[in-house]
C-alpha cells in the first residue's frame, strides 16, 4: 500500500512520541506508545502479530485519525458505540460528540488520540510499563475528572496481561478497552485462522449497530464459534456475552501455528474484521488486500447507558474501575 506523503501530516507533537520495549527471556518484545497508550508491535517467535502502520509518527498524522481505525489503540472514556447523543447521570443530561446519531470509542478525539504520561516501568523478569492520563471534567461531555491507568506486563511464559484502572470524583460511565489487530501469521488474511468464543448470545444491533437490548442464540447461526472454526468470510463486528468459562477466547494462526487464549473479567467480546484497511500508509506487516486482522476487544456491552438490562457502566467516587485481561500465547513447538 503506498503512503501519501502528503496527507500524513503530523497534528501532534513529534517530540512528544515515546516509544517503550519490553523484552522477555524467549526474546518476544512488546512496543507500546505513550500516544493513545497503543500496543505498536508484539513479536512471537520473531512473527509481528500485531497489524498497524510501520511508523510510530502516522499515529500523529491528521489522516490517521481521519480514518478512525484505533490500531491497538487503548480506547475511551466509552469503549463502543452510545445512541442518542447522550447520558443521563443522577438527574443530570450529559450531551456528547455523535455522527449520523452514533458516539463511537470516546468521542471526537477519546483516550486514543491522547499522549498519556509513561510512569513506573521494570525491565527485569516479567517486565511493565504503566501508563497514566488525566480526563478532566466534561471532557469529550462526561462527567467527572477521571485518572486513568492502564498497565502492560510481558511475562516469561509469553503474556500479556492488560489492566486499565480508573477513578473519579463523580458519578460517570466508563468502558475502557484495547483495540489491537491481530493477525497470528504476521502477513495475509484471517480467513483460515481457527476461531473459538466461549459464548452463547450475541447482542441484536440494528442497522447503525446500536444494541436493540435483546441477546440472540448463537447455536445455529454462522457465528456459532463454540467449537473451534475457521473464520471463513463471516462479517463480524459482533458483541459476544462472554460465559464464565476459562479461555473464553481462543485464535490460532493456521500457518505459523502461533495460539492465542484470552481471558478477561469483562462481560462481553468485541469481535472485528474489517473488510479492508486504510490504503494511506505502509503497514508493518504484509497485509492481504481483504479481511487482514481481527479485533478481540473486551469491554462492556456497548450503549449500556440506555439499556438497563445490561451490566451496568457507571463509576462512582470511591469505587476503582478494573478491566483485566490476559492474552497467553503458545507456538506450537
Amino acid at each position: 500500500m503506498d503512503t501519501n506523503q502528503k496527507e500524513l501530516k503530523n497534528t501532534h507533537p513529534f517530540k512528544n512520541l515515546q516509544l517503550v520495549k519490553l523484552v522477555n527471556k524467549n526474546n518476544t518484545e512488546l512496543v507500546i506508545l505513550n500516544f493513545g497508550a497503543t500496543i505498536f508491535s508484539l513479536k512471537i517467535n520473531g512473527i509481528n502479530v500485531i497489524v498497524g502502520p510501520e511508523k510510530p509518527e502516522t499515529y500523529l498524522s491528521d489522516i490517521y485519525h481521519t480514518r478512525g481505525k484505533f490500531f491497538g489503540a487503548s480506547v475511551g472514556r466509552y469503549a463502543g458505540r452510545i445512541s442518542k447523543g447522550g447520558f443521563e447521570v443522577e438527574g443530570v443530561k450529559y450531551a456528547i460528540f455523535e455522527k449520523d446519531g452514533v458516539h463511537i470509542h470516546g468521542g471526537e478525539c477519546g483516550f486514543s488520540y491522547k499522549f498519556w504520561k509513561v510512569g513506573e516501568m521494570s525491565e527485569t523478569e516479567d517486565p511493565y510499563v504503566i501508563l497514566e492520563y488525566v480526563s478532566p471534567h466534561l471532557e469529550e461531555g462526561y462527567p467527572g475528572e477521571l485518572r486513568v491507568q492502564v498497565k502492560y506486563t510481558l511475562t516469561e511464559a509469553d503474556e500479556v496481561k492488560i489492566e486499565y484502572t480508573a477513578k473519579t470524583d463523580k458519578k460517570t460511565i466508563v468502558n475502557l478497552t484495547n483495540h489491537t489487530y491481530f493477525n497470528l501469521n504476521g502477513g495475509g488474511d484471517v480467513d483460515d485462522h481457527k476461531l473459538q468464543i466461549r459464548a452463547e448470545k450475541y447482542l441484536e444491533t440494528d442497522a447503525q449497530k446500536l444494541p436493540t437490548g435483546s441477546l440472540l442464540n448463537i447455536a445455529g447461526t454462522e457465528l456459532d464459534f463454540r467449537k473451534a472454526a475457521a473464520i471463513g468470510e463471516v462479517p463480524l463486528d459482533t458483541v459476544f456475552s462472554l460465559t464464565t468459562d476459562q479461555k473464553q477466547v481462543v485464535l490460532v494462526g493456521d500457518q505459523s501455528g502461533i495460539s492465542m487464549e484470552i481471558t478477561t473479567n469483562q462481560p462481553a467480546v468485541v469481535v472485528y474484521v474489517p473488510e479492508d484497511l486504510p490504503g494511506d500508509w505502509k503497514y508493518s506487516t504484509e497485509t492481504g488486500a481483504e479481511r487482514a486482522a481481527i479485533c478481540l476487544e473486551t469491554q462492556k456491552f456497548p450503549d449500556a447507558p440506555h439499556q438497563p438490562d445490561f451490566p451496568s457502566a457507571i463509576l462512582e467516587p470511591g469505587q476503582i474501575y478494573i478491566n483485566s485481561t490476559l492474552w497467553k500465547f503458545k507456538t506450537g513447538s
